[in-house]
């Protein structure tokens, strides 16, 4: 059995120090406990080197200026972060977390300009996010909630608070023995799983549903271009659910999701077909270059 996260040997960065993991501690009345205003990013290390640790250090900061939170730390401050805390956990390859939230201060209401922005950095071994689909293929649900209008939240910020629903859907979908749920967003198109995007394959070229209302992940970014750069065509557009039917492979991305394969959505059905596997290859290549 796995130990609980909050039981554990290593270090965690807090606000500058490196302290004792099982000290990295905050106080019930955390301003982001009760209202919500975090904001993190999860990345990999492979072989001593996070992939894109500068993007995902400026992504932490945009996402803390969409939540009206400004970070006091720059990317080369996070960067030197993540560096330390893995280092002095000893790990060469492993998941990192990054947060940052507003602490405990003067205010306890929805405002709370008065209290200061904290950060963490925590990092461990982690193996596939959904264990054995990586090679087999992922089962999907079909989520009952949707992605929401960017009208209505901050959807391009990689908020704590976005992913309630996401929770919500993964759980009915467990519920169901399937790895994940698959969202549909406001308007019915296809968005994303609960935390990974999602890629489609027809007739040799790829679709992928537009970006326009969840978070352009930095490992669909780098997927696009790997598709791109072997002369794929990509089409990243509104895709409606009834088109499901002619895709013939379907794959998950992600920083914990990497490259996944997807067999089943719903009473859809995929082959875990030959882009899927090249993409997953070029990509575990480009990660450890």
């Amino acid at each position: 059995m796995t130990a609980p996260f909050d039981d554990r040997d290593g270090k965690i960065w807090m606000d500058g120090e490196l302290v004792e993991w099982r000290d990295a501690k905050v106080h019930v009345l955390t301003h982001a406990l009760h209202y919500a205003s975090a904001v993190f990013e999860g990345e990999r290390c492979y072989d001593g080197k996070v992939f894109k640790t500068r993007e995902h250090a400026q992504r932490l900061i945009d996402s803390g200026r969409a939540l009206d939170m400004e970070l006091p730390w720059t990317v080369d401050e996070i960067v030197r972060a993540k560096d330390d805390t893995l280092r002095a956990n000893g790990f060469e390859n492993a998941y990192v977390r990054c947060i940052a939230w507003r602490g405990s201060g003067p205010d306890m209401g929805v405002a709370a300009k008065n209290n200061p922005v904290r950060m963490a950095v925590c990092t461990w071994e982690w193996g596939s996010y959904y264990g054995d689909a990586k090679w087999q293929g992922a089962k999907l649900d079909i989520a009952k909630w949707k992605r929401p209008s960017p009208e209505t939240v901050p959807s391009h910020a990689k908020a704590a608070g976005l992913y309630m629903i996401c929770t919500m859907s993964k759980h009915a979908a467990e519920a169901k023995g399937c790895s994940d749920a698959m969202m549909y967003d406001y308007r019915g198109y296809v968005a994303e799983a609960t935390g990974a995007n999602i890629f489609f394959v027809k007739d040799g070229e790829v679709h992928t549903p537009l970006a326009d209302c969840f978070l352009n992940g930095l490992t669909r970014q780098t997927v696009i271009g790997l598709l791109k750069d072997k002369g794929v065509t990509v089409h990243e557009r509104h895709i409606r659910p009834e088109e499901i039917d002619g895709f013939q492979e379907c794959w998950l991305t992600g920083s914990a999701a990497e490259i996944t394969p997807v067999a089943q959505i719903g009473d859809w059905h995929f082959q875990v077909g030959h882009m899927a596997r090249e993409v997953s290859d070029a990509y575990e290549k480009l990660v450890r270059s």
